[in-house]
């Protein structure tokens, strides 16, 4: 939903214009420079029509120009529409000068408002929308993958170059770093993109079926075999073979497999006429080959086979900048399924996401933002909706001023409920500031007051 914030300290004038707007528009109101900061840091509204005369200055304009220089500096994206009187152009144009998108003039005209309020909405989705279009690919044009990192767009340009290509290749890398993807690119952007794609996991396969699944086998070649059978190299006929896990395959079984890659015929189980078959072989594994090699369990001739060209794709930990990337994009798209479209990470879950190691990579991220957004309550996911711990993380990673400003407050508001034992009032005036604007602060923040102590 659209949200609208109105500053203004007539009452009068506030409840006029928030019945100016209709259902789609959810309206909020601010009568002073402190509460409409609150307001602003915690509904993060797209509009806000902004009185220039604001207490302790409602016959100037210097606390509304006050306020106008703090809403352009936490939140340059909003569109401000600066109110005025009749008489008082200048002061319209010097705010529209300093950012203001636009201005409106009293006394108040319901439709002419509403015009100038829809307008900047408007402004302010295109605007939204040429950002997501311009970094929608997030530097890659690879179906799935979402990277800024250099590390990450390195192994996507060299996925460019080379799926045109046949070459067997190759991709290393944790589980949960997108291997498979990676290997779907490859035949996707080659010539053999309508032709089909098999994959099969060599370590989900017993031993004793895994050649069988592969190779095919003829009727009655051994009990239960009641008919003929392709498997699933002939079944890629045409496009591409793409061989999980190829670290777990039998030793016994690796031969085959390297006697298929010099000559490209397949023989069934049972039978003795070899099959040609012309598919492209994409091989993937968690495991170090070398080590393997070492310790005779990969033959050390089927690697140079299966790997003309290697990916070694790099954990998320080793992605610089890309984990908030990568989580941000799934916050939009399981958001969208989950028929939670507007929801947003705050500060403590972005310091929890650059911070944590990621040890399940891409997969364990997937698993917690689905979770985190089922069980945010507002429409925006903390630290503790992700379960992600917040000792340990990068606090020095700050985002914008909004940030710093914000970890400050909630520091200070702490610091000031314990020092007061948690009286609101006492913890008010040693703040500066009054209790509603406490309390305020205390549910933006989520920190507990229930164990505070008489007020007066």
């Amino acid at each position: 939903m659209k949200q609208l914030l109105i500053v203004e300290d007539d009452p009068g004038l506030q409840s006029q214009m928030r019945w100016c707007f209709s259902e789609d528009i959810e309206v909020s109101v601010a009568a002073d420079r402190e509460s409409a900061l609150t307001a602003l840091r915690r509904l993060e509204p797209e509009v806000v029509t902004l009185d220039l005369g604001l207490p302790p200055d409602p016959g100037g304009a210097t606390e509304g120009f006050a306020l106008l220089e703090d809403i352009l500096r936490l939140a340059p994206m909003t569109k401000v529409i600066v109110v005025t009187g009749r008489e008082d152009k200048e002061n319209a144009v010097k705010a529209i000068g300093m950012g203001a998108c636009d201005f409106y003039q009293k006394p108040l005209d319901a439709d002419i408002l509403t015009f100038v309020v829809n307008r900047a909405f408007r402004l302010a989705e295109l605007e939204k929308d040429n950002r997501e279009l311009s970094t929608q690919n997030h530097g890659t044009n690879i179906k799935g993958i979402v990277a800024a990192s250099s590390e990450m767009l390195a192994i996507c340009r060299t996925i460019e170059k080379v799926a045109p290509t046949d070459v067997t290749t190759l991709i290393t890398g944790e589980t949960g770093t997108g291997k498979e993807l990676l290997a779907r690119a490859l035949h996707d952007l080659s010539h053999r993109a309508d032709k089909p794609f098999a994959a099969i996991n060599c370590a989900a396969i017993p031993e004793n079926l895994l050649e069988s699944e592969l190779f095919g086998f003829e009727k009655g070649s051994f009990t239960g075999a009641t008919q003929s059978k392709k498997g699933k190299i002939e079944n890629a006929n045409g496009g591409t073979l793409f061989l999980d896990e190829i670290g777990d395959m039998p030793m016994a079984l690796q031969a085959k497999l390297l006697r298929f890659l010099q000559e490209r015929v397949v023989d069934r189980v049972g039978s003795i006429k070899p099959v040609s078959v012309d598919v492209r072989v994409v091989c993937a594994t968690h495991r170090n080959v070398q080590d393997l090699i070492t310790q005779g369990e990969f033959r050390e001739d089927l690697y140079y086979r299966i790997s003309e060209i290697t990916l070694d794709v790099p954990a998320l930990r080793e992605r610089d900048g890309d984990p908030l990337v990568v989580a941000q994009s799934l916050l939009k798209t399981l958001g969208k399924q989950m028929d939670r479209p507007n929801l947003t990470f705050s500060d403590d879950a972005v310091q929890a996401i650059n911070g944590y190691s990621w040890p399940g990579n891409v997969r364990e991220m997937i698993n917690k933002v689905k979770r985190a957004i089922i069980m945010a309550d507002g429409k925006r996911i903390s630290a503790e909706d992700l379960v992600l711990p917040q000792e340990g993380c990068d606090t020095g990673f700050l985002l914008n001023l909004r940030q710093v400003r914000e970890d400050a407050e909630r520091k200070a508001i702490m610091q000031a409920l314990t020092t007061s034992n948690f009286n609101m009032a006492q913890a008010s005036r040693l703040l500066g500031v009054t209790r509603p604007t406490l309390y305020n602060l205390t549910d933006k923040y989520r920190i507990e007051t229930s164990t505070a102590t008489n007020e007066a």
